[in-house]
């Protein structure tokens, strides 16, 4: 049997999407190169998931100077059926990125 250690470095229990939204939760005008840095993935690849995430309802942003303003839709749950009973402010929250008074919505502060 092959010895696979070295891939156990390999995975994460997040994916790609998720860290997008912990890092834009964390700071809703946050420029996209810099959530790229963070996550350790392209610009493009963050525009294509900021894409995924407000098509899919779990985003919206505005523009606000020369600045996009991100909120995170209320009542948004997880896609998959086995997670699909809970909120993704419930993962937000345990990775402190959850806004701190109990809102849903980033930035209106």
């Amino acid at each position: 049997m092959a010895d696979n250690s070295g891939d156990r470095q390999s995975w994460t229990f997040l994916t790609n999407h998720a860290r997008v939204l912990v890092v834009i939760a964390r700071d809703p005008e946050v420029r996209l190169r810099d959530v790229a840095a963070a996550c350790g993935v392209t610009e493009r690849t963050v525009q294509a998931i900021v894409a995924d995430l407000e098509a899919a309802g779990y985003l919206t942003h505005a523009r606000e100077g020369r600045r996009n303003r991100y909120r995170l839709a209320s009542g948004t749950r997880f896609r998959h059926p086995l997670e699909g009973d809970y909120e993704i402010t419930g993962l937000l929250d345990l990775l402190g990125a959850a806004p701190p008074d109990g809102r849903t919505e980033l930035g209106d502060g």
